[in-house]
């Protein structure tokens, strides 16, 4: 846990990243991007690859894992990725240990939280359902929910305005560069996991840096400690 700038708040709200901040979806998301790619006859990628792909949504995925395709084999590999995906989006996806445990007593001392990722809503709201953690929201946007994504702080506003949050009442916590950006252009506090898809140096921008998901019970504002 590294403390980067920011004075002690009261957080009330904690709006949540989704893939490589609760749920462990790599593995899922690189069968789906492989499939795609065999049924388009190119090469597979590798989990590391996969994993550098992630963050922006699924189309960004395809684009990134196809750099050289046109815009027609963007599309109909984007329809292979979503309908693979929507079909295995919990073989093998998990909650990051830790991570139900978190939300049980974050909610169980009077936190709101929230859900905002890149992934789209239903894919969001399927995989919580499954996954049994759907409950612990008040919130869930995804990618699809607005006209714009992370890290535009669109979604995050939204949030805010839905459940009635001041900025300086409202967290961030993300493992990307997508979640602190949104979190910083929203005014909010952030919180970069270091346990994600991204690299460290994408989330050294942020206020607080957690290892594990429980980590974030003991930053001071929380007092869950």
């Amino acid at each position: 846990m590294l403390l980067i700038r920011k004075p002690m708040d009261t957080i009330d709200l904690i709006i949540f990243d989704l893939d490589g901040t609760l749920i462990d979806s790599l593995a899922d998301l690189a069968d789906a991007t492989n499939h795609m790619l065999t049924s388009l006859e190119r090469k597979v990628a590798s989990l590391e690859q996969v994993r550098g792909y992630v963050g922006q949504g699924a189309r960004r995925l395809v684009e990134k894992a196809m750099p050289d395709a046109v815009a027609e084999e963007i599309e109909i590999g984007l329809s292979v990725f979503l309908a693979y995906n929507d079909e295995h989006i919990v073989d093998k996806t998990r909650l990051y240990p830790g991570a139900e445990e978190t939300l049980s007593i974050l909610r169980g001392s009077g936190k709101t939280l929230a859900v905002v990722s890149n992934k789209n809503v239903a894919l969001c709201r399927k995989v919580l359902t499954t996954l049994k953690a759907d409950g612990f929201f008040q919130c869930i946007i995804g990618a699809d929910s607005l006209r714009e994504r992370k890290p535009s702080p669109e979604h995050l506003r939204k949030v805010m305005d839905n459940l009635g949050f001041t900025p300086e009442r409202t967290a961030m916590v993300g493992d990307s560069i997508n979640d602190i950006a949104a979190g910083k252009a929203a005014g909010i506090l952030t919180i970069g996991c270091s346990f994600g898809y991204g690299d460290r140096s994408e989330i050294a921008g942020a206020d607080y840096i957690i290892d594990t998901p429980s980590a974030l019970l003991k930053l001071p504002m929380f007092a869950c400690s």
